[in-house]
């Protein structure tokens, strides 16, 4: 995992840096964000962030897995995860 991981705190410090607000506030944006991409997604929705990727929920069909501690085979029922697919531009980004 990366050791340069940035915190909500310090998310919310460049976010108010960059907008030229305070951090109250951007913090209030940020929260509102996360709130709107959890409700939109959970609803079946898929939500696009420009640079940066889509995020959407998949449903997963009924399977059967193995229990890696006894090698038994288990039916798991379906389930749904949540996805990001990573825009292009911030592939190249990284990339480059």
């Amino acid at each position: 995992m990366a050791t340069n991981q940035m915190t909500k705190a310090q998310l919310v410090a460049a976010l108010a840096e960059e907008t030229g607000g305070d951090k109250k506030a951007a913090g209030a944006m940020l929260d509102a964000l996360t709130g709107i991409i959890t409700r939109t997604v959970s609803e079946g929705g898929a939500v696009t962030l420009p640079g940066v990727g889509k995020i959407y929920c998949r449903e997963r069909p009924e399977r059967m897995v193995r229990n890696p501690s006894t090698g038994e085979q288990i039916k798991k029922d379906s389930d749904k995860v949540v996805k990001v697919t990573i825009a292009k531009a911030l592939k190249d980004s990284i990339n480059a």
